[in-house]
């Protein structure tokens, strides 16, 4: 598995796990970061820090740190 972060900008990558846990987790859940979900990579911001995540046709930007909490295939 794969990490949400180091996935190249578009491609298509469906979410297995969360690594996260408390706040943060049940955020990334209300975002539909859920087991089987399908984010696909749009834009990569300056220095990597910043991404833009089309998730379930939302367009959700996620840091570096919390795209790293995702695991993906």
């Amino acid at each position: 598995m794969n990490a949400l972060c180091n996935v190249s900008e578009g491609c298509v990558a469906e979410v297995k796990c969360l690594c996260s846990k408390g706040l943060i987790r049940e955020r990334m859940l209300a975002l539909g970061l859920t087991n089987g979900a399908l984010v696909k990579v749009i834009r990569k911001g300056p220095a990597d820090n910043l991404t833009v995540y089309d998730i379930r046709g939302a367009m959700i930007a996620l840091r570096k740190e919390e795209a790293s909490l995702v695991c993906v295939k």
